[in-house]
This record gives structure tokens, sequence and C-alpha cells, in this order.
């Protein structure tokens, strides 16, 4: 028989695995750092970028088919959509940080917060306060009413974040790579099918505060016409940007986000430190799902409709965001989610192309960055074990 000292401690199977996962990776390297790849690049960027170059001339300077009217009402729209993209992108830049893997179900996350956001809406406007006339208490309290349903939605969001981490990904912390990735697309599919169950796949109107009407803002006059600056898009741009500013303080300054810069960097040594690595990255996961359920309020807020799939584009649009920021790096999450809320808005109409291809647009963003510059515009941030 054999020595049972000199047997495996592995199972083959998971060896097997991971010997075929680096040996995919090595020749995805390979074939990237070849010639022949080394060559193309400059020569499909000379020619994407002068395509480009020649549909701005014909549709802005040729065409001159929008006014400075139309154009200010698209940049607002991206700047709103580019803060909701920016703060679901920090949470797989947390994530991603940490435990070098992307959590695809970090959209389903924003999907359970938005639906918490819509029922409390909707349990305030049940609760009646007897006056002259009779209100309800989302309108006669609707900052109240805003925080807590800010509160509840970002709490939701939480506890799934928390419990995802627990039972999705901590036991397949020490597996290869491709496992966690495949195990955050079963559990993405899985609360898709779950919230269809539980909440129907109808559309559900998420009833706003009078103070946060949708279609009502301040009107402002470009170029002989009325441009609606909405209350609901100003509301989220603005707490979206303070969400955002109070984590990345949070991270740089607090003890908290020490530990974890340290997760980070290297668990080994941050345990022999004396950091709880266990406990931070479960409050990782806590704080990236409040972010994206903080989001999910937002979103059923400013476009009015939560419905079970809300989360999936949105949720890819953000990892598309944080992969153009630089994945792992939380001022690049920011500033990929800002660039890419305001080229999916602009871009169709600088480019003359139909408005219903702006997600090909923000698609074709991810496949260029990755194929000229995979570190992101800001770089991507990684720790000397992961490189």
């Amino acid at each position: 028989m054999n020595d049972p000292s000199s047997l495996p401690l592995t199972p083959k199977g998971k060896n097997n695995l991971q010997t075929n996962t680096n040996t995919a990776v090595k020749k995805i390297q390979t074939f990237q750092n070849s010639k022949f790849m080394k060559l193309l690049r400059p020569i499909l960027g000379v020619v994407v970028s002068l395509y480009i170059v020649f549909r701005l001339y014909q549709v802005l300077v040729v065409q001159h088919e929008y006014g400075a009217d139309t154009w200010t009402r698209l940049l607002i729209s991206g700047l709103i959509i580019g803060g909701v993209y920016a703060l679901i992108a920090i949470g797989y830049t947390l994530v991603y940080g940490i435990l070098f893997m992307i959590n695809f179900a970090h959209g389903e996350v924003m999907m359970f917060g938005a639906y918490a956001g819509l029922f409390a809406f909707w349990g305030f406007k049940l609760i009646n306060i007897p006056g002259d006339p009779p209100t309800n208490f989302l309108n006669a309290y609707p900052i109240i009413a805003i925080i807590l349903a800010f509160l509840i939605g970002m709490t939701v969001a939480a506890s799934l974040g928390y419990f995802l981490e627990k039972i999705a990904y901590r036991p397949l912390r020490k597996a290869p790579r491709l496992v966690p990735l495949i195990s955050a697309i079963g559990a993405s599919i899985f609360l898709q099918n779950a919230a269809m169950l539980l909440f129907s796949p109808q559309l559900r109107d998420v009833t706003n505060p009078d103070i946060l009407r949708r279609g009502a803002g301040w009107t402002i006059v470009i170029n002989g016409s009325n441009v609606i600056l909405p209350y609901t898009g100003v509301f989220t741009f603005v707490l979206s940007i303070l969400l955002l500013v109070g984590l990345y303080i949070l991270v740089r300054k607090s003890k908290l986000g020490r530990a974890m810069r340290a997760t980070a960097l290297d668990k080994k040594t941050a345990a022999l430190m004396g950091v709880d690595v266990d406990s931070t990255i479960s409050r990782t996961f806590i704080i990236s799902g409040a972010l994206a359920g903080a989001a999910g309020v937002m979103w059923g807020i400013h476009n009015g409709l939560v419905y079970y799939f809300v989360g999936f584009i949105p949720g890819i649009k953000a990892f598309t965001a944080a992969v153009l920021g630089g994945i792992g790096n939380i001022p690049g999450a920011m500033v990929g989610g800002l660039i890419l809320g305001i080229v999916e808005s602009m871009g169709p109409a600088a480019l003359g192309i139909d408005f219903q291809l702006k997600d090909v647009l923000s698609f074709l963003i991810l496949i260029f960055v990755l194929t000229f510059r995979p570190s992101g515009l800001l770089g991507e941030v990684l720790s000397e074990e992961k490189v």
C-alpha cells in the first residue's frame, strides 16, 4: 500500500482544474503579447479614432442636427446615470480589491435594494395622517420618509451582500479563480428568479413624495429653449457624490479602511498583524451591498420602475465603468462611472446613431478598454501577491 504521507493533500480534480485554468491564462497572455497583437492594437486604435473623428465632424459641423439645449439635456442625463453607475461600480472595486474576483451578483443586490425602497414608499403612503386636508406619511413627512426608505433599502442590500459572501463565496475562497466566478453567475441567476417568484415579473411604479415628483424640476433657458433640471436627478447625483466621497474617506482614514487595504495587500500578513480577515471581508461585502442598495433606491426614485431584471444591465454597465476607470481603483470607479454615463447619453447623438444602440456603445467601450488599456484609465490596483 502507498504511504499515506505520500498521497496528495489536494483532490485530483481540483489540481486538474487549477492546472487547466493556469494553462488557459498563460495561453491568453501569450496571445496578447504576441507580435501580431502588438501590431494589430495600434492599427485598430488608429482606425477607430479616425472613424470617431469623422462621425463627430459629420454630426457636429456638417449636419449640426442638435442645438445647445439638446446637448445640455443629454449631459444632465449622463451625469445622473453616471453617478448611479459609479456607486454600483464601487461595489465591484471593493470586492475585487480584496478577493480578486468579480461579484456578478452585485446588480441583483441593487435590485433587492430597489424593491425594498419601493415597498417602503408604498407602506408610507398607506399611513394616513389626519389633517385638513388629510394626507399620508409619505407627503406629510417627506424627508423622514426618504431617509427611512434609504435606510431600509441599504439594510436589505447590505444583509444580502453579507449572506452572499457567507454562502456563495467564503467556502470557495481557496478554490481556483474560475470557481468563485461561476458561483457569482449562479448567485445572480438565482436571485433574479427568486425576485421573480417573490414579487412577480410585473413592472412596478415607485411612488415618490410630492417634493420629488418625476418630471418636475428647475427650468433653465438655453438657446431660447427650456431645459428641465429634474429634482430627482439633482437629488440622485448629489447623493451619489456624497456617498462616494464618504466611502473614499472611510477607506483612506478609518481603522476599518486600513484593515481593508491591509487585507487587499496581503491576507496572511494582515492576519499576523492582528487584522480579522474574515470579518474585514464580510464588512466589505456589507458596505458594497449598502451602496448598491442606495443606488437601487435612487434608480426607483428617478426612473420610477422596478422589476426583477432591473439590476442586471446597470450591474454589467457598472462593471464596465469599474474596468474603464481601473478595476480595484476607487477613484477610477468614480471617474469610470461618470464617463460611461456621459458617453452612453451623448454618444449616440454625437456619432449620429440610433439611441437604442446606447447599450451597444457601452459594451464596445468595455471591449476597447480591455483591448487597448486593460489596466483602465487610472490604473488597476493589485497587490504584489496578485501580480
